[in-house]
């Protein structure tokens, strides 16, 4: 076998229909597009949720619930983290420097420390929101917790 003798499988090469070409290929005249219509014209886009005229599902549905546009998330971050991360890192703070620095929590984001596993050593804690179980871990221990404001 040599590459010049390479031929594809029988049946995996297909000729592209060559439409507008001509009356004489069959193809010609409207070139498979019908008559009118906007799908007949060039640059034709269908509209996302188009339904041809009808009224589109998602404006036949009506809207529901409610999305609070000043709603504060917090991403959660457990105790047995802070566990892992101190212990990791060998560091008696963590604050939301040493979070974002090493990829915890995004620039913008706010987080709120769970009592979610178990503390082992003292360590003290800068965070936007501390759970009751979570602060009374962290105080039985000798740490501290300082809370952040929420609006800088």
């Amino acid at each position: 076998m040599e590459l010049h003798t390479l031929k594809p499988a029988v049946g995996a090469l297909k000729h592209k229909k060559r439409v507008g070409r001509g009356q004489g290929s069959g193809k010609g005249g409207t070139a498979t597009r019908g008559h009118n219509g906007a799908q007949s014209r060039s640059g034709y886009k269908r509209k996302i949720g188009f339904e041809g005229g009808q009224q589109p599902l998602q404006r036949r549905i009506p809207m529901y619930g409610f999305k609070c546009p000043s709603r504060i998330e917090f991403t959660p971050l457990n105790l047995s983290t802070l566990q892992v991360l101190a212990e990791k890192y060998q560091v008696p703070c963590i604050d939301h420097l040493f979070l974002r620095k090493h990829s915890i929590i995004g620039k913008h984001e706010k987080y709120k420390i769970l009592g979610g596993g178990a503390l082992t050593f003292k360590l003290s804690v800068a965070a936007h929101r501390c759970s009751a179980a979570a602060l009374q871990a962290i105080q039985d221990l000798g740490g501290a917790v300082t809370i952040l404001p929420i609006y800088e």
